[in-house]
């Protein structure tokens, strides 16, 4: 739902656009997105050959013109707020819009780290009392999905009673587990709140009237009044576990529908097959919408080269050189180098940070893929360097394995980030 921009309900609703301040939670450990993880929060994992999984949550809170954003960080921080300040530095002299990155800190008041969604909101609200917004929007740093949040915020305003909402998303029966499920009531007043259920049972009055279950997104808008005061009880450390179950009890919180493509990206399964999608011919996320770019870092690399190579239904990444190889259904990385005779299939092969070599025990060895090697299903992390003749098939379909070289996890291999695999090297 978009307005004119001549109408009234148009201009005052820009005017709280620039009282709404967008919270981006930077996520836990992120254990199930092992090894992509030992080196960098999840937020900070490539994505889609030359993105970070931040750009996506950054890019919809400014394509919705909230202009105000907040980034709160504690695991692996490092390369997440490198990204992040070269690639949404602002010079803005009147400091009405910024993308900000707010560390856990011991202070006087409080020396824990974040210790869960609601704890991590809670330890900032000085800095969010400083902006004085009316709202206070709060996102996933490691979700994908392409949302109009300005049709949520008008949903939210639309009635004056309301104090939270909730975006929500269809599932089916098979996808409820680990993910908090909504029942709905006349005007989308949320009625039940149930996190992770265990059992169909416990949901079963959740159900739609198609068949489907209402699964919390992660993606709330709190009234900043509000949400000072649910975060008064100290003991409640997340949102969907406990500030949302008890506050359906005494506030009006309403669910909002989103009815398009949305995936949370908490497993190795569910990174591979998110970024494997975007291949498709008409994929479920598309990255080709003018109107709703997704921002990321702005390179000066060359175009990619592409020498007698045969290239189809891939993601090409620029400053790529493609020598007399095969890439099927898989999506390459910026600066990645992949030799001749190669073949890859269904696979992620993620960029460089440079061209050139890396030294290890026995010298040093170039970075790239190297020469006649075969690649399927798998996932190839940052500046690895593969030598010549390596098979990465899992031809023993392994569902969990692990040795110096490489990691299995949900039957796809992992090559973790600076690993360098010998010639010939098969699994």
């Amino acid at each position: 739902m978009r307005f004119q921009e001549d109408s009234i309900d148009c201009v005052d609703f820009i005017l709280k656009k620039d009282e709404v301040l967008t919270i981006i939670l930077g996520g836990g450990k992120g254990t199930r997105l092992l090894p992509l993880t030992e080196k960098r929060s999840k937020p900070a994992v490539s994505f889609g050959g030359k993105y970070r999984l931040i750009d996506i949550p950054i890019s919809n809170s400014l394509n919705s013109g909230f202009e105000k954003i907040f980034i709160l960080t504690q695991f692996n921080s490092y390369s997440l707020n490198r990204h992040i300040n070269r690639t949404y530095a602002t010079n803005n002299i009147h400091q009405k819009s910024f993308v900000e990155i707010i560390a856990a800190e011991q202070t006087v008041s409080s020396a824990n780290w974040f210790e869960g969604t609601a704890d991590a909101v809670r330890k900032v609200l000085p800095y969010i009392r400083e902006q004085k917004p009316k709202y206070v929007l709060i996102l996933s740093g490691d979700q994908l999905y392409n949302m109009d949040l300005a049709d949520f915020m008008q949903s939210h305003l639309m009635d004056p009673e309301t104090q939270i909402s909730v975006a929500t998303n269809a599932i089916p029966e098979d996808q409820i587990y680990g993910l908090g499920i909504v029942k709905a009531g006349i005007g989308g007043t949320i009625q039940e709140f149930i996190e992770k259920p265990q059992d169909l049972s416990q949901v079963e009055s959740c159900r739609t009237e198609n068949g489907s279950f209402l699964a919390n997104m992660g993606i709330y808008i709190f009234n900043t009044s509000t949400l000072i005061e649910v975060l008064e009880d100290r003991g409640m450390a997340d949102f969907g576990k406990e500030i949302l179950p008890k506050a359906i009890k005494e506030r009006k919180v309403k669910a909002y529908t989103y009815d398009g493509y949305w995936e949370d990206i908490g497993t190795i399964k569910a990174f591979y097959e998110a970024n494997l999608m975007l291949t498709d011919h008409i994929p479920k996320f598309n990255l080709y919408l003018e109107k709703t770019p997704i921002y990321t870092r702005a390179r000066a690399l060359p175009p990619s080269k592409i020498n007698q190579a045969v290239v189809n239904q891939a993601l090409i990444s620029e400053g790529t050189i493609l020598n007399q190889c095969e890439v099927h259904r898989s999506i390459i990385g910026v600066r990645q180098l992949i030799a001749s005779g190669t073949k890859i299939y269904d696979s992620i092969i993620m960029g460089l940070d440079h061209y050139g070599y890396f030294d290890r025990k026995s010298g040093k060895i170039p970075i790239g893929i190297g020469p006649n090697c075969e690649i399927r299903r798998t996932i190839v992390d940052k500046d690895c360097a593969i030598g010549a003749n390596v098979r990465l098939l899992n031809e023993q379909n392994l569902q969990e394995y692990e040795d110096d070289y490489i990691r299995i996890r949900d039957g796809i291999i992992v090559v973790p980030r600076h690993s360098a695999i010998p010639d010939g090297y098969t699994i």
